[in-house]
């Protein structure tokens, strides 16, 4: 393989594990991306009925940033007033996003955001998810990030990276803290 060409094809990047950092981390590649004039879109698949610090600080990298927020938000916890199949049904319409996305070839980084979640709760198809991988544009960079990433997602990526939780405040009683958790 030509080194030289091999630099300008893209690749995919799991972030998973169950450490903070997974969103944070690709919006690190995000900022650095934009910093070399690239454009990014992160599609959010769980994410979506909160509001949360990015959703302001991501409207000033417009038009380098689209951030797409697709999802009901957070699955089985104490606000979630969803059936099922509403969740089922966004993440559907985010991952349809994210192929229109991909079609219009404007891109040159996108990332699927709590993907691996989504899978792992049966949300997507893994066939399906596997697809868009396989057939985007070879000088497409995806991000998929989110706990339990499947083994057939790591073995298809080139680079991923396991959060690993040592300690956490909020097993220490500690509440959710602005700028930091949300």
């Amino acid at each position: 393989m030509d080194k030289q060409n091999a630099s300008n094809d893209g690749i995919v990047i799991v972030y998973t594990g169950n450490g903070k950092g997974k969103t944070t981390a690709s919006l690190g590649v995000a900022l650095r991306a934009i910093g070399h004039g690239l454009k990014v879109c992160m599609v959010q698949f769980i994410k979506g009925e909160w509001h949360y610090g990015e959703l302001n600080s991501l409207k000033k990298l417009e038009p380098d940033f689209e951030l797409i927020v697709a999802g009901k938000g957070f699955i089985g916890i104490i606000d979630d007033d969803h059936p099922f199949e509403e969740h089922v049904k966004a993440a559907k319409t985010a991952l349809d996003i994210v192929e229109q996305k991909i079609s219009l070839d404007i891109f040159d980084i996108i990332i699927l955001d709590e993907i691996n979640y989504a899978l792992h709760l049966g949300l997507l198809q893994l066939s399906d998810v596997m697809k868009v991988i396989q057939y985007r544009p070879k000088r497409l960079s995806l991000i998929l990030t989110g706990n339990y990433a499947c083994e057939e997602i790591i073995l298809s990526a080139d680079l991923v990276t396991e959060m690993k939780e040592i300690k956490h405040p909020y097993k220490q009683g500690l509440k959710a803290k602005r700028g930091i958790d949300f």
